[in-house]
């Protein structure tokens, strides 16, 4: 095979794609520290007009849940470790869709059932999330425990929280009982049209940063840098649970 891609200094490209993705991480973290009240939350424009609204409004609603999806940096943290190691396709949309279920269960049940529960709560269990992944990555619980948790059973489980999450944000808006259940499932189909976007997205960038001479001396910083912001955003929500 003809190799087409050009010819660099030695290292350079690689250097500079694992700057990149370090970069991305780090400005992940940056704002997942300063914006944590943001989790799983909905911007005032958006906010008012779902509160505003009846009668079944398939389009906007799509948008609502796709744009939710590719702007929650929760949710990309937690899917860029549960995809960081994995190198199959086939691999990828089995974890993928086992998050889609969790999520899409307790977010349509959670919205429709009216299931309230303390949103800094689920937010800081959705940063466990982040970082129970990281550690995995990290291969802490075989050198502790001596045993490797079920990732699969995981990703599922840590998907139905992340769903309560939103359902919990989405509660506090009220949604007019008015064309609820298709307005629901639009949100829920723009979910998984976003959720698709940011996968291709972080596939992309993945993909490049893994064939860089830098990435194996990399990845543990990396995860280490996303387990930070996991605990940031526990830290932060246990604050807000006990003192607001």
């Amino acid at each position: 095979m003809i190799d087409i891609r050009p010819k660099i200094g030695p290292g350079l490209s690689g250097r500079w794609q694992t700057t990149l993705i370090l970069l991305v991480l780090c400005c992940l973290a940056i704002f997942a520290c300063g914006s944590t009240a943001l989790a799983h939350a909905v911007t005032e424009g958006d906010k008012g007009y779902i509160m505003e609204i009846s009668g079944t409004h398939l389009i906007p609603f799509t948008y609502l849940g796709s744009k939710h999806m590719v702007t929650g940096y929760d949710h990309l943290l937690f899917f860029f470790g549960v995809i960081f190691f994995l190198y199959r396709m086939k691999h990828v949309a089995i974890y993928v869709s086992l998050f889609a279920v969790g999520h899409s269960t307790t977010m349509l049940a959670g919205v429709y059932f009216g299931w309230s529960v303390n949103s800094f709560l689920i937010d800081a269990i959705i940063g466990l999330s982040v970082v129970y992944k990281t550690l995995d990555n990290l291969g802490a619980y075989r050198r502790w425990f001596g045993v490797q948790p079920n990732t699969k059973a995981a990703t599922l489980i840590f998907g139905l929280f992340h769903g309560l999450g939103l359902a919990t944000k989405v509660i506090d808006y009220e949604i007019a009982e008015d064309g609820l259940l298709p307005n629901l499932l639009a949100f829920n189909v723009g979910v998984e049209i976003g959720q698709l976007i940011a996968l291709a997205m972080i596939l992309i960038v993945m993909g490049f940063w893994r064939r860089a001479p830098g990435f194996w001396k990399h990845a543990y910083t990396a995860n280490v840098v996303m387990m930070s912001a996991g605990f940031v955003l526990i830290g932060y929500q246990l604050t807000g649970y006990f003192v607001v």
